[in-house]
């Protein structure tokens, strides 16, 4: 039997900005950390349906089809680096899929969030919090005019296509891009073929793709769905083509801003490229790891959110929105998408100085620099790759995305670059 142990009070330390967890490192049945790997793995896979709530986060999502034998649970996150449940310190290059940019625990989002949680952070009304924070998002993202809150991107995604089809009276999407595990877009076991039916995939930069979709949808097009950037930057001639198809249709465009928005740019994509769209989804470095999407856009069509039905009883309270703030609020006072994007840089070069060093043949560096990939043409070398580099203290990410933090120092970027020289050369040495 497990033993049951209450939960030590959590403390503000306010030289450090950070929650510390009274007794945890003198507690092993507090934090787990006396445990190896295999048990928290095997715990959680008795518990859990496949081993983690979150899809990425299952073993063979971590390390592939065979689950490997990494650290699969953390204990305390800062900065970019991560304490395993075994006690083991790793730099983190995937920073919670993408979700933190400024880094674990950031000082200034932690005070903001105790000060929310202190001060209740839900109740019967809304908190003055959401009306701040939709007020500075329309702001600053170019499309957005009206502001809804939800928890996740797969929520926001889904309330615009709701949105999309109350405004226009049609059911059909066209959509590239992955929007989540929502029924509307998923063909996964367990949803109805008539919900597929209305929904109509195109290939990512492919103009082609989209008017074989289009045509698909015919005169039912509701809205297409887009995520304007999967491992590369689009062409201007495909954003062009589902602008323009919108318009002759009466349909929505819709921008899946889920990991571009305050990454690239804080109004995301549509700021970047000075690209155009109706309704855009927010999320993941929005609020620094803490769970807030934003559904935005024209008012005109978000509107029509009043004469439908969206609501989540969590969707405003207030912790998630403090955090929100907090990261407008640095971005307010210092260009962080520019020292994003200059820190994927070095990263994206210690990697191929790597493998350079190495003479590893059959790898390269793919993606933009705030969000960056490792692409193999032996589809058997990743899994050992990350694995390798597990024993070297960097967690680097199976497949897209690793990205860049404000965290990422020098000593990080060395480790990285250290982590990867060795694991490249051990596959070279083991021929993968």
């Amino acid at each position: 039997m497990i033993a049951v142990r209450r939960a030590a009070r959590p403390t503000l330390d306010r030289e450090h900005g950070r929650f510390l967890i009274e007794a945890m490192a003198a507690t092993p049945a507090a934090s787990g950390s006396s445990a190896p790997p295999a048990d928290w793995r095997d715990r959680a896979a008795a518990a859990i349906p496949g081993g983690a709530s979150t899809g990425s986060k299952r073993p063979e999502a971590l390390y592939g089809p065979a689950g490997g034998a990494g650290p699969t649970h953390f204990v305390r996150a800062s900065g970019c680096r991560l304490t395993t449940a075994d006690g083991r310190d790793l730099v983190d290059c995937t920073m919670a899929l993408g979700s933190v940019a400024l880094g674990y625990a950031d000082p200034e989002v932690v005070d903001a969030v105790a000060r929310a949680v202190r001060d209740g952070n839900v109740a019967g009304l809304s908190h003055v919090r959401e009306v701040e924070l939709a007020e500075r998002l329309i702001e600053i993202v170019p499309c957005a005019e009206r502001v809804r809150f939800l928890k996740s991107g797969a929520e926001g995604v889904a309330a615009a296509v709701r949105v999309a089809r109350a405004y226009t009276g049609k059911s059909s999407v066209v959509g590239a891009g992955y929007f989540g595990w929502l029924d509307w877009c998923s063909t996964a076991l367990g949803v109805p073929g008539g919900v597929r039916r209305d929904f109509h995939p195109a290939a990512f930069d492919d103009v082609e793709s989209l008017d074989a979709a289009l045509a698909e949808a015919g005169e039912d097009l509701a809205a297409i769905v887009v995520e304007p950037v999967v491992e590369r930057l689009p062409s201007q001639e495909w954003i062009a083509a589902a602008r323009a198809a919108c318009d002759a249709r009466g349909a929505v465009l819709i921008f899946d801003e889920m990991k571009t928005g305050f990454r690239l740019r804080p109004g995301g994509f549509q700021e970047y490229a000075g690209a155009s769209c109706d309704v855009a989804v927010f999320g993941k470095a929005l609020a620094n790891g803490f769970p807030l999407a934003a559904v935005v856009g024209r008012a005109e069509v978000m509107d029509v959110a009043r004469s439908t039905w969206i609501s989540s009883t969590l969707a405003g309270e207030s912790a998630a929105l403090a955090a929100a703030t907090a990261v407008l609020d640095r971005h307010a006072r210092e260009d962080v998408c520019a020292q994003l994007w200059r820190t994927g840089e070095a990263m994206c070069e210690a990697m191929r100085r790597a493998i350079a060093t190495t003479g590893t043949s059959g790898v390269t560096i793919a993606g933009i620099p705030p969000m960056w990939l490792v692409r193999f043409e032996d589809a058997r070398r990743p899994p050992r790759f990350v694995d390798q580099a597990l024993d070297d203290g960097v967690l680097f990410k199976l497949g897209a995305y690793d990205f860049a933090s404000l965290a990422h120092d020098a000593a990080a970027l060395t480790a990285i670059e250290h982590a990867a020289t060795r694991a490249f050369a051990s596959l070279g040495a083991h021929k993968a």
